[in-house]
């Protein structure tokens, strides 16, 4: 008895979950040459890789995270098999404290590594905005000296221009939070009370917007509110005139030579104790740049950078891309903040109970990415395909194993085409491949000790000029009959040509 099929609506839909990905094969390739460049800056200032587990204990992920019965909004989460709460990591950060916590006594002190990986986070996706995506981040963990701050935004300057973005196309911006404290301090806030909390992030938040509203945008969320173009409304911080004077006079001081900045910086903080010692830190960092060689115009200090994150305690940094491109509108947009970081002295402390000064910085690799690949330097026009062997006797598979072997034991990627079809689709199959030449051994061939060598990329440049069907057929473009002792080192010729 025949089996029956199922029927249609049965069948599992080949669908892949909002806010996923697949990436394909040129892209894989390329974010690991990128990725293997910023890894060897890395290895250059002495950190280790570390790789932690993509699932945590919920509790671990700590107190930024919604508390509720079901702690899922924010985080994916589930509970295993004895009622514990476990959730896929948020960020690299929070496992990296766990991490540390856990085998405090036998790492060194300080401890510096790098990780890159997948994390999720269980929010609405929309365009560009995927729900799993990939950090590189590095840290120094065990130090409060602000050195460690300003040999990260080195390492950060540094691993960009390794990928290919030029001096001019990027800046790195610093500041730190106690600076903004203090200035919230003089502004008549108290950053450091529990009953400003929620006055305190408003203004952060309002500051944060300046490159999206510009300062009379700041101005209107800094007092009432602000309404955007569709008619949604923003509450304001609420703060009065004079507030939002000095406010906005600290977010536009000129971020241009460091210390005509932190000159500037000085004035608006005359009398906050914490805003001293945040400017002290950032002159410090000044002084460890100029002394490297760093200047402004690769490292600047930008009262303006805030980011988001609560347990930020001090220095803070954000690379940003000032080069313009075209957006898929075809208007010219910046790609903007590509990674950042700074200082969060508190969140080792959760799990030890003493402080343990840390300093990192995260990358975004798909955004990165994204910009390599609009300034052209992704280096995926530099991957091609396996040589091919087709397979011209079915019942000789071992000759044509053994051709593809031979290329192999050269360094030289091959395989042989181990499908069914005939030369027509074997052809068709190469070009699917990128394969840059075919190795084809007939019985003509196999007489003669010979093999042909089809150079794919030239053939097809060749085809380009050739109209006459007779004049392809007598020529031949781009093929030549090589004993086969000389295969390889016909092959090795072909692939120097095509790359030079």
């Amino acid at each position: 008895m025949a089996k029956r099929e199922k029927p249609d609506d049965a069948r599992p839909k080949a669908r892949l979950p909002k806010g996923m990905r697949d990436v394909p094969s040129a892209e894989v390739r390329g974010l690991e040459r990128m990725l293997g460049k910023i890894r060897g800056v890395y290895e250059l200032y002495g950190f280790e890789p570390l790789a932690t587990s993509a699932i945590e204990f919920t509790e671990a992920l700590g107190k930024f995270l919604p508390d509720q019965d079901r702690p899922n909004a924010g985080v994916f989460s589930f509970q295993d098999e004895d009622g514990e709460w476990m959730s896929l990591r948020y960020d690299l950060t929070a496992p990296l404290a766990r991490f540390v916590a856990e085998n405090y006594d036998a790492l060194p002190k300080p401890y510096r590594r790098y990780q890159t990986g997948s994390v999720w986070r269980n929010e609405k996706p929309g365009p560009g905005r995927f729900r799993e995506f990939v950090q590189f981040d590095c840290d120094t963990v065990g130090t409060d000296n602000v050195a460690a701050d300003a040999e990260i935004c080195m390492m950060a300057a540094d691993a960009l221009e390794a990928i290919g973005v030029e001096r001019g196309q990027y800046r790195m911006r610093i500041n730190n939070r106690k600076v903004l404290d203090g200035v919230l301090e003089t502004a008549g806030i108290d950053p450091l009370s529990d009953a400003n909390t929620k006055q305190r992030l408003t203004v952060l938040r309002a500051i944060d917007k300046l490159d999206k509203f510009g300062p009379a945008g700041v101005e209107l969320l800094l007092g009432k509110g602000r309404k955007d173009e569709s008619g949604a409304f923003t509450d304001g911080a609420g703060l009065g005139a004079a507030s939002i004077k000095i406010l906005l006079d600290y977010v536009t001081a000129p971020a241009g030579e460091r210390g005509a900045t932190l000159a500037a910086i000085g004035k608006l903080i005359a009398g906050s104790e914490r805003g001293r010692q945040g400017a002290e830190e950032l002159a410090g960092i000044d002084r460890m740049l100029t002394s490297a060689g760093y200047g402004a115009a690769r490292i600047t200090i930008d009262p303006s950078v805030v980011r988001g994150l609560e347990y930020y305690t001090g220095p803070v940094f954000e690379a940003e891309l000032t080069f313009e491109t075209k957006n898929e509108e075809g208007e010219t947009a910046r790609f903007g903040s590509v990674g950042g970081g700074g200082r969060y002295d508190g969140l080792v402390a959760r799990f030890v109970g003493t402080p343990v000064p840390a300093t990192g910085f995260s990358i975004g690799v798909s955004r990165l990415y994204s910009a390599l690949k609009a300034l052209g330097k992704t280096g995926a026009e530099a991957a091609r395909g396996p040589v091919l062997v087709l397979v011209m006797d079915k019942t000789d598979l071992g000759t044509y194993q053994a051709l593809a072997s031979k290329l192999r034991q050269a360094g030289i990627a091959a395989e042989m085409y181990v499908g069914t079809s005939g030369m027509k689709p074997q052809m068709k199959y190469a070009d699917k491949r990128g394969s840059p030449c075919v190795i084809i051994q007939g019985g003509d061939e196999k007489a003669k000790g010979e093999v042909t060598i089809k150079d794919l990329v030239a053939g097809a440049k060749a085809a380009e000029a050739i109209t006459d069907r007779a004049a392809w057929t007598e020529g031949r473009p781009a093929q030549v009959s090589v004993p086969e002792g000389d295969m390889v080192k016909a092959v090795q010729e072909i692939l120097a040509r095509q790359g030079a």
